[in-house]
Protein backbone atom coordinates (compact mmCIF):
# COMPACT_ATOMS: atom_id res chain seq x y z
CA UNK A 1 0.00 0.00 0.00
CA UNK A 2 1.24 3.43 -0.78
CA UNK A 3 0.12 6.48 1.30
CA UNK A 4 0.61 10.10 0.89
CA UNK A 5 -0.95 13.39 0.91
CA UNK A 6 0.13 14.86 -1.66
CA UNK A 7 -2.23 17.31 -3.90
CA UNK A 8 -2.78 16.07 -7.43
CA UNK A 9 -1.57 18.25 -10.11
CA UNK A 10 -1.97 15.87 -12.86
CA UNK A 11 -3.73 12.83 -14.53
CA UNK A 12 -1.06 11.68 -16.10
CA UNK A 13 -0.77 8.01 -13.94
CA UNK A 14 -4.55 7.50 -13.79
CA UNK A 15 -6.42 9.15 -16.84
CA UNK A 16 -9.66 7.29 -16.52
CA UNK A 17 -9.72 8.35 -12.31
CA UNK A 18 -12.53 10.29 -12.55
CA UNK A 19 -11.92 12.36 -9.09
CA UNK A 20 -8.92 13.03 -10.88
CA UNK A 21 -10.24 14.32 -14.01
CA UNK A 22 -12.84 16.05 -12.01
CA UNK A 23 -10.75 17.89 -8.94
CA UNK A 24 -7.10 18.45 -10.02
CA UNK A 25 -7.27 19.72 -5.71
CA UNK A 26 -8.10 16.11 -4.73
CA UNK A 27 -5.86 15.07 -2.03
CA UNK A 28 -4.40 11.38 -2.07
CA UNK A 29 -4.78 9.37 1.28
CA UNK A 30 -4.02 6.22 -0.11
CA UNK A 31 -3.35 3.62 -2.53
CA UNK A 32 -4.07 0.05 -1.91
CA UNK A 33 -2.01 -2.84 -3.14
CA UNK A 34 -4.89 -4.06 -5.16
CA UNK A 35 -5.28 -0.38 -6.51
CA UNK A 36 -8.01 1.17 -5.08
CA UNK A 37 -7.43 4.69 -4.51
CA UNK A 38 -8.55 6.94 -1.70
CA UNK A 39 -9.00 10.72 -2.29
CA UNK A 40 -10.44 13.40 0.14
CA UNK A 41 -11.67 16.57 -1.57
CA UNK A 42 -13.99 19.27 0.33
CA UNK A 43 -16.35 17.38 2.42
CA UNK A 44 -15.83 14.04 0.81
CA UNK A 45 -13.74 11.01 0.96
CA UNK A 46 -13.62 9.13 -2.47
CA UNK A 47 -12.95 5.67 -3.04
CA UNK A 48 -12.44 4.62 -6.69
CA UNK A 49 -12.40 1.51 -7.92
CA UNK A 50 -10.61 -0.77 -10.59
CA UNK A 51 -12.67 -3.35 -12.62
CA UNK A 52 -13.75 -6.41 -11.22
CA UNK A 53 -14.85 -5.15 -7.82
CA UNK A 54 -17.44 -6.64 -5.37
CA UNK A 55 -19.48 -3.88 -3.27
CA UNK A 56 -22.32 -4.49 0.01
CA UNK A 57 -22.79 -0.87 1.59
CA UNK A 58 -25.76 -0.11 3.33
CA UNK A 59 -26.29 3.21 1.01
CA UNK A 60 -29.57 4.48 0.19
CA UNK A 61 -28.19 4.80 -3.55
CA UNK A 62 -25.87 1.88 -4.74
CA UNK A 63 -26.63 -0.42 -2.04
CA UNK A 64 -26.93 -3.89 -1.01
CA UNK A 65 -24.70 -6.03 -3.48
CA UNK A 66 -22.83 -4.93 -6.36
CA UNK A 67 -20.51 -5.84 -9.01
CA UNK A 68 -20.15 -2.59 -11.62
CA UNK A 69 -19.47 0.10 -8.68
CA UNK A 70 -16.78 2.17 -9.71
CA UNK A 71 -16.49 4.91 -6.08
CA UNK A 72 -18.01 4.80 -2.78
CA UNK A 73 -17.63 8.01 -0.87
CA UNK A 74 -18.18 9.19 2.65
CA UNK A 75 -19.89 12.32 2.41
CA UNK A 76 -20.15 15.04 5.78
CA UNK A 77 -23.40 16.75 6.11
CA UNK A 78 -23.54 20.10 7.75
CA UNK A 79 -24.85 19.69 11.63
CA UNK A 80 -27.85 22.38 10.47
CA UNK A 81 -29.86 19.85 8.49
CA UNK A 82 -32.01 17.95 10.23
CA UNK A 83 -34.36 16.61 8.11
CA UNK A 84 -34.27 14.86 4.60
CA UNK A 85 -35.88 17.63 3.26
CA UNK A 86 -33.53 20.33 4.45
CA UNK A 87 -30.74 18.62 1.56
CA UNK A 88 -30.54 19.61 -1.92
CA UNK A 89 -32.73 17.42 -3.79
CA UNK A 90 -34.78 17.18 -0.80
CA UNK A 91 -34.35 13.87 -0.43
CA UNK A 92 -31.43 11.22 0.95
CA UNK A 93 -31.41 9.90 -2.93
CA UNK A 94 -31.46 12.97 -4.16
CA UNK A 95 -28.98 14.28 -2.36
CA UNK A 96 -26.72 11.50 -3.05
CA UNK A 97 -26.83 11.59 -6.88
CA UNK A 98 -26.26 15.19 -6.10
CA UNK A 99 -23.05 14.61 -4.74
CA UNK A 100 -21.75 11.96 -7.21
CA UNK A 101 -22.16 14.18 -10.01
CA UNK A 102 -19.89 17.27 -7.71
CA UNK A 103 -17.33 14.59 -7.23
CA UNK A 104 -17.09 13.86 -11.34
CA UNK A 105 -18.68 10.17 -10.42
CA UNK A 106 -21.80 8.29 -12.20
CA UNK A 107 -24.71 8.37 -9.43
CA UNK A 108 -25.66 4.81 -11.03
CA UNK A 109 -22.14 3.21 -10.55
CA UNK A 110 -21.57 5.05 -7.16
CA UNK A 111 -22.69 4.53 -3.56
CA UNK A 112 -22.36 6.86 -0.95
CA UNK A 113 -22.37 7.26 3.05
CA UNK A 114 -23.48 10.37 4.89
CA UNK A 115 -22.48 12.03 7.93
CA UNK A 116 -21.69 14.77 10.25
CA UNK A 117 -17.99 13.73 11.23
CA UNK A 118 -15.36 15.99 9.40
CA UNK A 119 -13.52 14.25 7.00
CA UNK A 120 -9.90 15.41 7.78
CA UNK A 121 -10.93 13.29 11.54
CA UNK A 122 -10.94 10.07 8.85
CA UNK A 123 -8.51 7.66 10.45
CA UNK A 124 -7.63 4.70 8.18
CA UNK A 125 -5.94 0.92 9.55
CA UNK A 126 -4.13 -1.42 6.94
CA UNK A 127 -2.91 -4.81 8.16
CA UNK A 128 -1.65 -7.72 5.52
CA UNK A 129 -1.40 -11.57 5.74
CA UNK A 130 0.48 -13.70 3.27
CA UNK A 131 -0.30 -11.19 0.71
CA UNK A 132 -4.04 -10.23 1.71
CA UNK A 133 -4.24 -6.67 2.36
CA UNK A 134 -7.28 -5.27 4.32
CA UNK A 135 -7.57 -1.56 4.87
CA UNK A 136 -10.13 0.00 6.87
CA UNK A 137 -11.34 4.05 6.88
CA UNK A 138 -13.95 5.28 9.42
CA UNK A 139 -14.83 8.79 10.26
CA UNK A 140 -16.92 8.72 13.91
CA UNK A 141 -18.76 10.49 15.87
CA UNK A 142 -20.43 9.39 18.86
CA UNK A 143 -21.47 12.47 21.58
CA UNK A 144 -24.64 13.53 20.22
CA UNK A 145 -25.87 10.11 18.85
CA UNK A 146 -24.29 7.20 20.51
CA UNK A 147 -26.87 4.23 20.94
CA UNK A 148 -26.96 1.27 22.00
CA UNK A 149 -28.83 -1.72 20.41
CA UNK A 150 -32.25 -2.02 21.56
CA UNK A 151 -32.61 1.81 22.71
CA UNK A 152 -36.21 3.57 22.66
CA UNK A 153 -36.67 4.31 18.80
CA UNK A 154 -36.01 7.85 18.02
CA UNK A 155 -38.39 7.89 14.69
CA UNK A 156 -40.85 5.97 12.77
CA UNK A 157 -39.83 5.87 9.08
CA UNK A 158 -43.53 6.90 7.16
CA UNK A 159 -43.34 7.82 3.26
CA UNK A 160 -39.49 7.86 3.54
CA UNK A 161 -39.63 10.74 6.11
CA UNK A 162 -37.27 10.71 9.55
CA UNK A 163 -34.50 13.20 11.50
CA UNK A 164 -30.76 13.53 11.33
CA UNK A 165 -29.12 13.37 14.13
CA UNK A 166 -25.46 14.39 14.16
CA UNK A 167 -22.85 11.87 15.13
CA UNK A 168 -21.94 8.70 12.81
CA UNK A 169 -19.53 5.94 12.49
CA UNK A 170 -19.36 5.49 8.85
CA UNK A 171 -16.86 2.45 8.06
CA UNK A 172 -15.31 1.30 4.56
CA UNK A 173 -13.77 -1.81 4.52
CA UNK A 174 -11.70 -2.85 1.41
CA UNK A 175 -10.22 -6.29 1.10
CA UNK A 176 -7.85 -7.76 -1.38
CA UNK A 177 -9.24 -10.85 -1.60
CA UNK A 178 -12.03 -12.66 -3.89
CA UNK A 179 -15.36 -13.01 -1.36
CA UNK A 180 -18.29 -14.33 -2.44
CA UNK A 181 -21.25 -12.32 -1.30
CA UNK A 182 -21.89 -14.60 2.16
CA UNK A 183 -18.11 -13.81 2.80
CA UNK A 184 -18.89 -9.75 2.56
CA UNK A 185 -21.85 -10.19 4.45
CA UNK A 186 -19.90 -11.93 7.29
CA UNK A 187 -17.25 -9.30 7.04
CA UNK A 188 -20.04 -7.09 7.19
CA UNK A 189 -20.94 -8.70 10.86
CA UNK A 190 -17.53 -8.86 11.93
CA UNK A 191 -16.73 -5.42 11.80
CA UNK A 192 -19.74 -4.34 13.21
CA UNK A 193 -18.66 -6.32 16.41
CA UNK A 194 -15.67 -4.50 16.11
CA UNK A 195 -17.01 -1.02 16.02
CA UNK A 196 -19.38 -2.29 19.39
CA UNK A 197 -16.26 -3.65 20.93
CA UNK A 198 -14.33 -0.28 20.77
CA UNK A 199 -17.21 1.82 22.34
CA UNK A 200 -17.24 -0.62 24.68
CA UNK A 201 -13.71 -0.28 25.35
CA UNK A 202 -13.59 3.59 25.75
CA UNK A 203 -17.35 3.16 27.74
CA UNK A 204 -18.65 5.53 24.86
CA UNK A 205 -22.25 6.34 26.84
CA UNK A 206 -25.52 5.91 24.90
CA UNK A 207 -27.44 9.00 24.83
CA UNK A 208 -31.10 7.26 24.88
CA UNK A 209 -30.82 4.78 27.83
CA UNK A 210 -28.05 4.01 30.64
CA UNK A 211 -26.51 1.21 28.50
CA UNK A 212 -22.60 1.77 26.90
CA UNK A 213 -22.99 2.86 22.81
CA UNK A 214 -22.91 0.14 20.54
CA UNK A 215 -22.53 2.49 17.33
CA UNK A 216 -24.91 5.68 16.59
CA UNK A 217 -28.40 5.75 15.02
CA UNK A 218 -27.18 6.39 12.05
CA UNK A 219 -24.07 4.32 11.12
CA UNK A 220 -23.37 3.21 7.36
CA UNK A 221 -21.07 0.74 6.23
CA UNK A 222 -19.33 -0.62 3.23
CA UNK A 223 -17.21 -3.73 2.23
CA UNK A 224 -15.49 -3.64 -0.86
CA UNK A 225 -13.54 -7.49 -2.18
CA UNK A 226 -11.42 -7.47 -5.49
CA UNK A 227 -13.14 -10.45 -7.37
CA UNK A 228 -10.02 -10.57 -9.31
CA UNK A 229 -7.92 -12.04 -7.05
CA UNK A 230 -6.59 -15.60 -7.49
CA UNK A 231 -7.17 -15.92 -3.71
CA UNK A 232 -10.77 -16.59 -2.90
CA UNK A 233 -11.46 -16.41 1.15
CA UNK A 234 -14.97 -18.04 2.18
CA UNK A 235 -15.36 -17.08 6.00
CA UNK A 236 -14.62 -13.76 7.61
CA UNK A 237 -15.54 -14.90 11.06
CA UNK A 238 -14.06 -14.16 14.36
CA UNK A 239 -11.76 -17.82 14.17
CA UNK A 240 -10.29 -16.35 10.44
CA UNK A 241 -7.44 -14.90 9.90
CA UNK A 242 -9.58 -12.44 7.52
CA UNK A 243 -11.62 -11.51 10.58
CA UNK A 244 -9.28 -11.15 13.05
CA UNK A 245 -7.23 -8.38 10.59
CA UNK A 246 -10.85 -6.64 9.91
CA UNK A 247 -11.53 -6.49 13.48
CA UNK A 248 -7.93 -5.28 14.62
CA UNK A 249 -8.45 -2.81 11.91
CA UNK A 250 -11.60 -1.27 12.82
CA UNK A 251 -10.75 -1.06 16.66
CA UNK A 252 -7.72 0.43 15.65
CA UNK A 253 -9.46 2.90 12.91
CA UNK A 254 -12.36 3.61 15.35
CA UNK A 255 -10.68 4.47 18.14
CA UNK A 256 -8.51 6.80 16.48
CA UNK A 257 -11.15 7.90 14.57
CA UNK A 258 -13.20 9.17 17.89
CA UNK A 259 -10.71 10.83 19.43
CA UNK A 260 -10.18 13.19 16.51
CA UNK A 261 -13.42 13.74 15.66
CA UNK A 262 -15.33 13.56 19.26
CA UNK A 263 -12.12 14.10 22.05
CA UNK A 264 -12.83 9.75 23.31
CA UNK A 265 -9.67 8.69 24.31
CA UNK A 266 -8.90 6.34 27.22
CA UNK A 267 -7.30 9.03 28.62
CA UNK A 268 -10.72 11.10 28.64
CA UNK A 269 -12.77 9.08 29.98
CA UNK A 270 -10.83 8.11 33.11
CA UNK A 271 -12.99 10.66 35.28
CA UNK A 272 -16.42 9.76 37.39
CA UNK A 273 -18.43 12.32 36.33
CA UNK A 274 -18.40 10.98 32.83
CA UNK A 275 -18.57 7.09 33.38
CA UNK A 276 -21.78 8.57 35.97
CA UNK A 277 -22.64 10.45 32.68
CA UNK A 278 -25.20 7.91 31.35
CA UNK A 279 -27.31 7.27 35.12
CA UNK A 280 -27.94 11.11 34.38
CA UNK A 281 -25.38 12.22 37.06
CA UNK A 282 -23.95 15.59 36.45
CA UNK A 283 -22.65 18.27 38.71
CA UNK A 284 -25.95 20.17 39.01
CA UNK A 285 -27.20 16.47 40.79
CA UNK A 286 -24.02 16.18 43.08
CA UNK A 287 -24.55 19.93 44.52
CA UNK A 288 -28.10 18.97 45.15
CA UNK A 289 -26.91 16.12 46.82
CA UNK A 290 -24.30 17.93 48.97
CA UNK A 291 -26.16 21.04 50.11
CA UNK A 292 -28.24 18.63 52.08
CA UNK A 293 -25.58 17.60 53.70
CA UNK A 294 -23.05 18.64 56.59
CA UNK A 295 -20.35 21.20 56.03
CA UNK A 296 -19.14 24.32 54.01
CA UNK A 297 -22.62 25.45 51.58
CA UNK A 298 -19.83 27.09 49.26
CA UNK A 299 -21.03 26.07 45.57
CA UNK A 300 -17.80 27.00 43.87
CA UNK A 301 -15.36 25.70 46.05
CA UNK A 302 -17.38 21.81 45.99
CA UNK A 303 -17.72 21.56 42.41
CA UNK A 304 -13.83 22.74 41.79
CA UNK A 305 -13.45 19.70 44.06
CA UNK A 306 -15.35 17.47 42.30
CA UNK A 307 -13.68 18.09 39.12
CA UNK A 308 -10.52 17.15 40.99
CA UNK A 309 -11.51 14.36 42.69
CA UNK A 310 -13.46 13.06 39.68
CA UNK A 311 -10.07 12.26 37.81
CA UNK A 312 -8.39 10.18 40.80
CA UNK A 313 -7.66 6.70 39.15
CA UNK A 314 -8.87 5.17 42.40
CA UNK A 315 -11.98 6.50 42.61
CA UNK A 316 -12.97 6.03 38.88
CA UNK A 317 -12.15 2.33 39.52
CA UNK A 318 -14.36 2.28 42.53
CA UNK A 319 -16.62 4.31 40.09
CA UNK A 320 -16.13 1.18 37.14
CA UNK A 321 -16.89 -1.55 39.76
CA UNK A 322 -20.31 0.10 41.17
CA UNK A 323 -21.48 0.72 37.96
CA UNK A 324 -20.80 -2.75 36.56
CA UNK A 325 -22.86 -3.93 39.46
CA UNK A 326 -26.20 -1.58 38.03
CA UNK A 327 -25.33 -3.17 34.68
CA UNK A 328 -25.43 -6.81 36.02
CA UNK A 329 -28.37 -5.79 37.36
CA UNK A 330 -29.89 -4.59 34.57
CA UNK A 331 -29.40 -7.62 32.53
CA UNK A 332 -30.54 -10.11 35.07
CA UNK A 333 -26.90 -11.65 35.68
CA UNK A 334 -27.49 -10.07 39.32
CA UNK A 335 -30.20 -10.23 42.27
CA UNK A 336 -31.10 -6.47 42.58
CA UNK A 337 -30.70 -6.96 46.51
CA UNK A 338 -27.74 -8.75 46.42
CA UNK A 339 -26.30 -6.13 43.94
CA UNK A 340 -26.89 -2.88 46.42
CA UNK A 341 -25.15 -5.83 49.10
CA UNK A 342 -21.97 -5.70 47.14
CA UNK A 343 -22.11 -1.72 45.98
CA UNK A 344 -22.40 -0.64 49.62
CA UNK A 345 -19.37 -2.64 50.27
CA UNK A 346 -17.34 -1.35 47.81
CA UNK A 347 -18.86 2.26 49.56
CA UNK A 348 -17.50 1.80 52.78
CA UNK A 349 -14.46 1.18 51.29
CA UNK A 350 -13.94 4.16 49.88
CA UNK A 351 -12.79 6.14 53.26
CA UNK A 352 -9.91 4.35 53.76
CA UNK A 353 -8.68 3.99 50.22
CA UNK A 354 -9.36 7.64 50.01
CA UNK A 355 -7.27 8.42 53.24
CA UNK A 356 -10.36 9.85 54.81
CA UNK A 357 -10.96 6.30 57.03
CA UNK A 358 -12.02 8.69 60.68
CA UNK A 359 -14.88 10.64 60.97
CA UNK A 360 -17.03 9.58 57.72
CA UNK A 361 -20.68 8.58 59.02
CA UNK A 362 -20.98 5.55 57.01
CA UNK A 363 -24.05 4.74 58.95
CA UNK A 364 -26.23 7.63 58.36
CA UNK A 365 -24.76 7.94 54.01
CA UNK A 366 -25.54 4.55 53.26
CA UNK A 367 -29.04 2.42 53.07
CA UNK A 368 -29.33 -0.58 51.50
CA UNK A 369 -33.00 0.62 51.07
CA UNK A 370 -31.92 3.36 48.90
CA UNK A 371 -30.58 3.07 45.11
CA UNK A 372 -27.65 2.75 44.35
CA UNK A 373 -26.77 5.92 42.92
CA UNK A 374 -28.45 7.39 45.50
CA UNK A 375 -26.06 5.81 48.34
CA UNK A 376 -22.68 6.54 45.59
CA UNK A 377 -23.89 10.60 45.67
CA UNK A 378 -24.36 10.91 49.29
CA UNK A 379 -20.97 9.34 50.23
CA UNK A 380 -18.67 10.65 47.79
CA UNK A 381 -20.64 14.35 48.41
CA UNK A 382 -19.89 14.45 51.62
CA UNK A 383 -16.17 13.22 52.15
CA UNK A 384 -15.82 15.99 48.96
CA UNK A 385 -17.91 18.89 50.55
CA UNK A 386 -16.00 17.93 54.19
CA UNK A 387 -12.60 18.16 52.81
CA UNK A 388 -11.65 14.86 54.16
CA UNK A 389 -9.68 13.47 51.26
CA UNK A 390 -6.28 15.11 50.69
CA UNK A 391 -6.72 14.46 47.09
CA UNK A 392 -9.25 17.69 47.16
CA UNK A 393 -6.61 19.89 48.40
CA UNK A 394 -4.70 19.68 44.78
CA UNK A 395 -2.69 15.99 44.84
CA UNK A 396 -5.34 14.48 41.88
CA UNK A 397 -3.47 13.68 38.89
CA UNK A 398 -4.61 16.19 36.18
CA UNK A 399 -5.34 14.71 32.37
CA UNK A 400 -2.22 16.00 31.36
CA UNK A 401 -0.39 13.23 33.98
CA UNK A 402 -1.09 10.04 32.33
CA UNK A 403 -0.95 8.44 35.71
CA UNK A 404 -0.60 4.09 34.58
CA UNK A 405 -2.59 5.18 31.55
CA UNK A 406 -1.86 4.56 28.07
CA UNK A 407 0.46 6.93 25.97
Amino acid sequence: MVKNEDTVCSTDSHPEDPVLSAHKGAVILLETSSGERVYRHDDSLVVTLPLGRSTLTTSWVGGGYREDLQAVFNHHVSRDKHSAKELEGGSIPAYLEIVSRRLGLDPQRSSGLLTAACMENAAISTRSFRGVEVTVIVTAGIDGNGGRVGDPASYYEEDGKFLFIPGTINTILLVGANLPPHTMARALVTASEAKAAALQQLMAPSRYSQGIATGSGTDMSAVIADRTSPCCLTDAGKHSKLGEMIGLCVLEAATRALEMESGITPLSQRDMLLRLERFGVDEAMYWKTASKLEGSNHRTDFLKALREVSRAPSLVGSTSAVLHIMDEISWGLLPETAGRKAAISIMKGLPDMLGCADGVPLDRLLDEKDCIIDNWLRITAWIIKNGKWRGVCGQVPGPEIKEGGPT
